[in-house]
C-alpha cells in the first residue's frame, strides 16, 4: 500500500515541478517579448532627433510638436515600470503622427531626401514595434491564462506569479491627427 501512496505523491510532485517550471518559462517568455520591444523602441528613440531636426528646418513655427515629441521620448526612457512606458510610448506615438501631419503641409520637406529615408526608416520601425506589441499581449494571454486557470493558478499562487498587464491602445489614440493652419 505505501507504494501506491509513494508513486501519488510522486506524481503530484512531477506536476508541481512540471507547472512552475511552465510559469517560469512563460514568465521568461513574456519579459524577453517586452525587451524587444524596447529594443525596437531605441531605435525609434535614435531616429527620433534626426528626423526632428529635419522638421525643425522646414517648420520653425511648429514648435509645440516638436516639444511634444521630445517630451514623450524623454518620458519613456525614465519609465519605472511597464505601465509608464506603455502610457509614454502611446503618448510618442501619437506625437509622431502630428508631426507626419504637419510634415504633409510643407511639399520642400516631403521632397527632402534626408526627410524621407529617415521617414521610412521610421515606418519600418514602427512596423516591427506594432508586431513587437502583438506578440507581447500573446504572449502575456498565454502566460495569464496558465496563472489563472485551474490547477496551474494553484501552484502560481503558491508561488507568487501574477497576472501581467496587456498593452492597450486608448481610444485617441486610433484617431488619426488633424492640422489646421
Amino acid at each position: 500500500m505505501w507504494w501506491i501512496a509513494l508513486i501519488v505523491v510522486a506524481v503530484i510532485l512531477l506536476y508541481v515541478v512540471a507547472t512552475y517550471n511552465s510559469l517560469v518559462q512563460k514568465r521568461n517568455k513574456v519579459r524577453n517579448s517586452w525587451s524587444q520591444i524596447d529594443v525596437q523602441l531605441k531605435r525609434r528613440f535614435d531616429l527620433i532627433p534626426n528626423l526632428l531636426e529635419t522638421v525643425k528646418g522646414y517648420a520653425a513655427h511648429e514648435k509645440e510638436t516638436l516639444q511634444a515629441v521630445n517630451e514623450a521620448r524623454s518620458k519613456y526612457m525614465s519609465a519605472g515600470n511597464h505601465q509608464e512606458a506603455i502610457d509614454a510610448d502611446s503618448a510618442l506615438t501619437k506625437g509622431l503622427g502630428r508631426l507626419f501631419a504637419v510634415a504633409e503641409a510643407y511639399p520642400e520637406l516631403k521632397s527632402n531626401t534626408n526627410f524621407m529615408e529617415l521617414q521610412g526608416e521610421l515606418k519600418n520601425t514602427e512596423d516591427k514595434i506594432g508586431f513587437a506589441r502583438q506578440f507581447y499581449n500573446d504572449v502575456v494571454m498565454d502566460y495569464n491564462n496558465t496563472v489563472e486557470m485551474i490547477p496551474s493558478s494553484i501552484i502560481a499562487g503558491l508561488f507568487k506569479f501574477i497576472p501581467e498587464e496587456f498593452i492597450q491602445i486608448d481610444e485617441a489614440e486610433a484617431v488619426n491627427p488633424q492640422v489646421k493652419f
